[in-house]
């Protein structure tokens, strides 16, 4: 499928609320088509936007019949790279970390959360919900054996640094970061920062001002 233009980070955004508004549809709607006025209206965007995402990669559906559902969704796990299997490590498994390991809507998108690493002596070794957890020096070999290809970073502040460069030295070009610090990778690394505290601050700032 050829890309006419490099989509933005929003667009991708979009693309995978429109596989999961999808995935949703599918289960109790009876027919096999979809029109973009009623996807979009699911998402409350609007169509124009539906159909210019869509354009980046390609022609899609057709005019007055609308998108097959199947087909979309197909297309749409390809172009988001969940037609294939994706192993993925946790590196911290206190609460943030423990609540990954047991959220089973990663499966149904095919990454697989296969090993989580923390320092802590009473929690390596061992397994949590069924996934074994290694101490950090073991991480490098447990990376390769797995064929790790996406990591998660759970732990304090103050080790998240120390645990991305030790990441990357493994091979790991894929990192989605929940540590409450802003991380920085170098061009060759896809890092996603997602501060949560940052994100309520921004809403006690908003009702502090109502």
């Amino acid at each position: 499928m050829k890309v006419m233009k490099k989509p933005s980070k929003d667009t991708i955004s979009r693309l995978a609320l429109y596989l999961r508004a999808l995935q949703e549809l599918s289960k109790d709607r009876s027919s096999d088509t979809i029109s973009s006025q009623d996807l979009s209206r699911e998402l409350n965007i609007s169509p124009d936007q539906l159909r210019r995402d869509l354009w980046y990669f390609g022609q899609f559906g057709r005019r007055g019949v609308g998108y097959s559902v199947e087909s979309l969704k197909n297309k749409l796990s390809q172009i988001l790279g969940l037609n294939k299997s994706w192993n993925v490590c946790i590196c911290g498994v206190g609460n943030l970390g423990s609540a990954l390991l047991t959220y089973k809507g990663f499966k149904e998108h095919n990454l697989n959360i296969i090993a989580g690493f923390d320092v802590e002596a009473n929690k390596v070794n061992k397994k949590k919900n069924g996934i074994d957890i290694y101490p950090l020096e073991d991480m490098k070999k447990v990376i390769k054996a797995k064929a790790v290809k996406i990591a998660i970073i759970a732990t304090p502040y103050f080790a998240a640094p120390a645990v991305m460069e030790r990441l990357i030295s493994c091979g790991i070009r894929a990192i989605l970061n929940f540590a409450p610090i802003k991380l920085v990778a170098p061009p060759q690394v896809k890092l996603r920062n997602v501060d949560l505290s940052t994100e309520l601050f921004n809403l006690t700032h908003f009702l502090s001002q109502a």
